[in-house]
């Protein structure tokens, strides 16, 4: 696997999260995950400048979900929007 980590560090790094309790260990999963989540859509948005918000997160859902999802959540924010 490609790191930029020092070894030693990555040893401690492991062994601090083997140690952690399982409530810190979900909690430490949640929070890198919703890093990561951020890190795409911000992705998507720099490559597609144009996009507003409500694209951006489609095109994250169709990436992650597939088309036929975000088509379907699309149509119903379409239909949620003309009937408010």
């Amino acid at each position: 696997m490609l790191t930029d980590t020092n070894p030693d560090a990555e040893k401690v790094q492991l062994d601090l999260i083997r140690k952690a309790s399982v409530a810190k260990r979900i909690s430490l999963m949640r929070s890198f995950t919703s890093f990561v989540i951020n890190l795409s859509r911000q992705g998507i948005a720099q490559a597609n400048p144009g996009m507003n918000e409500r694209e951006i997160e489609l095109r994250w859902a169709e990436l992650h979900y597939g088309k036929r999802l975000a088509a379907e959540v699309r149509d119903y924010l379409e239909k949620a929007s003309h009937d408010s």
